[in-house]
């Protein structure tokens, strides 16, 4: 992704992915939701609105059943694009912050921009059952996201001791 991002490749493959992701859930029988990641350096460099709004239109994939993940780096970068985070949350798009409680984690973010979901930073999962700091870090972001009326993804889950962790806090 780096070198995507540097060689300004990113904007096409960050295309080809939600357009992929949404073709294979739009086939599913089930009627599962996809979840893309976009870059900072797509998200700066192309029309995401117009990629994804044409994208569910020629999918024929229900808006609500698309998440765009960003990380805070992208409203960090420019808070006016966060415009489109709106538009595309008006259609219905939910919207993920991603590796929430690493880089700048603002708590006003929260309040500025309207997300779905956080997304708990691996890094505070894999040290789950080996510091009580860690414990109280993830039950602080999920008592704060379910304050907050948001869903919440724990990254990066590989044992069962993490993960009866999280079931219990959650």
């Amino acid at each position: 992704i780096p070198l995507a991002e540097k060689t300004g490749l990113i904007a096409d493959i960050g295309q080809w992915a939600i357009e992929a992701a949404c073709a294979a859930a739009a086939g599913w029988k089930q009627p599962h939701s996809v979840a893309v990641n976009v870059s900072p350096v797509q998200f700066r460099v192309s029309d995401l609105h117009g990629i994804v709004t044409d994208t569910l239109a020629r999918t024929g994939l229900p808006a609500n059943r698309l998440e765009i993940e960003v990380t805070e780096g992208v409203l960090m970068e420019d808070p006016r694009r966060a415009g489109v985070l709106s538009m595309l949350r008006a259609q219905g798009v939910r919207i993920a912050l991603d590796d929430f409680g690493t880089g700048y984690s603002s708590l006003g973010y929260l309040q500025k921009f309207h997300f779905d979901k956080l997304k708990i930073d691996r890094s505070f999962i894999m040290r789950l059952g080996e510091t009580e700091e860690a414990t109280i870090i993830v039950r602080t972001i999920i008592g704060l996201a379910h304050s907050l009326g948001l869903s919440t993804t724990a990254e990066g889950v590989e044992t069962p001791q993490q993960l009866a962790i999280v079931r219990e806090l959650m």
